[in-house]
């Protein structure tokens, strides 16, 4: 049996915050805010596997009021969720994941994100697929006010 599921998250830019992305710190003058280290590129690949094992969302399991979570590396809740789905009989199958970002350049990034993924769900770096992209300057991405992340992702049990 297999499932499809979809994520999608947005982060704000703002000074003072390092820069997370699919797990690897990238070198910019701003970084993400959020009550975690805000990668909203994991985010959004929790948001896709809990969406296809019909579990909710990332908020649901790990809410930004609860004080265990507040600056928490993004990779351990990847971690946690792929435990949570495999509490229900499920294993990742592939994700396909794409950043908007204006700036920086993820392009010499995607290698070490797609690597980094994959040894956190556990599964061949060719399941991993990350993409990027500009907004040609259009929207809060293309303004520089935030990232946005989009992941589909496929599931299976046997």
């Amino acid at each position: 049996m297999i499932r499809v599921g979809y994520g999608y998250d947005v982060h704000r830019l703002v000074e003072g915050r390092a820069l997370w992305l699919g797990g690897v710190r990238i070198e910019h003058t701003l970084g993400l805010l959020g009550h975690s280290d805000a990668d909203v590129l994991i985010h959004a690949v929790c948001d896709a596997l809990l969406g296809a094992a019909g579990m909710r969302d990332i908020g649901y399991h790990f809410p930004d009021t609860a004080g265990e979570y507040e600056g928490i590396d993004s990779k351990i809740l990847l971690e946690k969720t792929v435990a949570l789905i495999a509490s229900k009989g499920w294993r990742v199958g592939n994700i396909d994941a794409t950043v908007a970002a204006q700036r920086p350049k993820l392009s010499p990034h995607i290698p070490a994100m797609q690597q980094t993924l994959a040894r956190v769900m556990g599964v061949e770096e060719d399941c991993v697929s990350v993409k990027a992209t500009t907004t040609e300057r259009l929207g809060f991405e293309g303004r520089e006010e935030g990232i946005s992340a989009s992941c589909v992702c496929l599931i299976e049990r046997d």
